[in-house]
């Protein structure tokens, strides 16, 4: 996908002189790349996702996993600095802490012991507003973070819905989620059990 609306310095990821992530199929065209990214990453995402412990190293398996067919660096952490909207993600040197701080709270939370629904959807709203705010690939963060919350919930006894998604509200109100409003989220994600 082009590097449109993301706000990066000194972007290693591009070919130069563009906004175009490098990518395996060497295309150089964003319209082009945006579509093949779409389909290759939407194949991967109907084969079951990698098993894991739940960590930062199954995240990264799954982003691999969605993604690997389409950049070299899938599954690792960004190394560049990067904005969307005014808003200013997690800086690389911090996300390895970031996410382990992150996932170790999901541990002592949903996977631990039954929950009820609404105590599940406040979890996992709370859980994807800051895996957002750490936004920990260049790339693919948003379809990595659902997929991985369709595993958490299989594990948790709430399992969701995708097909339900209504991308444009979702969006939106993951938008809002950045700054700690996680109520339109919550709304959103009940309405996916």
């Amino acid at each position: 996908m082009s590097n449109q609306g993301y706000e990066v310095f000194d972007d290693p990821y591009c070919y130069p002189g563009t906004f175009v992530l490098k990518n395996r199929a060497g295309l150089t065209d964003s319209r082009r790349l945006q579509a093949f990214e779409l389909e290759m990453s939407s194949l991967r995402a109907d084969e079951p996702l990698p098993n894991g412990r739940f960590g930062p190293a199954h995240y990264r398996a799954v982003h691999k996993h969605l993604f690997g067919d389409i950049y070299a660096w899938a599954g690792r952490y960004r190394t560049v600095r990067t904005a969307k909207g005014g808003n200013v993600f997690c800086y690389p040197e911090h996300i390895d802490k970031e996410m382990t701080k992150l996932f170790g709270r999901l541990h002592k939370g949903a996977l631990h012991g039954p929950a009820s629904s609404g105590d599940f959807v406040e979890m996992a709203a709370e859980f994807l507003a800051e895996l957002n705010a750490i936004h920990a690939f260049r790339e693919g963060n948003g379809r990595a973070q659902l997929a991985f919350l369709r595993l958490i919930s299989v594990r948790a006894g709430h399992p969701v819905d995708l097909t339900k998604l209504r991308h444009g509200p979702f969006l939106d109100a993951m938008i809002k989620s950045f700054n700690g409003a996680t109520g339109r989220l919550e709304a959103e994600l009940r309405r996916l059990l």
